[in-house]
């Protein structure tokens, strides 16, 4: 399993949310801004307390969880579209 030192998980910040480093930036903010075309510069100048180290391990959290095998109970249907 993949350590991520810079992803913080605390009930009492955002729910428990995966957030960079205890403070209420949720990684998905940080992967979503990257995914709708913000280059990390511009993620670094929306957030002052952000660091390069955290861009960079929000963005391996990311494939690292999508890397994960996904399990489903849905009934397989000739032609259908199913999470591989």
């Amino acid at each position: 399993m993949a350590t991520f030192n810079r992803i913080s998980f605390d009930p009492a910040i955002l729910g428990g949310r995966a957030c960079i480093r205890g403070m209420r930036i949720p990684v998905s903010v940080i992967v979503k801004q990257i995914a709708h075309g913000a280059t990390r510069e511009q993620v670094l100048a929306d957030y002052a307390d952000l660091e390069p180290q955290d861009i960079q391990q929000a963005l391996k959290y990311a494939a690292w969880l999508t890397g994960e095998e996904v399990r489903t109970a849905w009934p397989r249907r000739v032609g259908a579209v199913h999470p591989a």
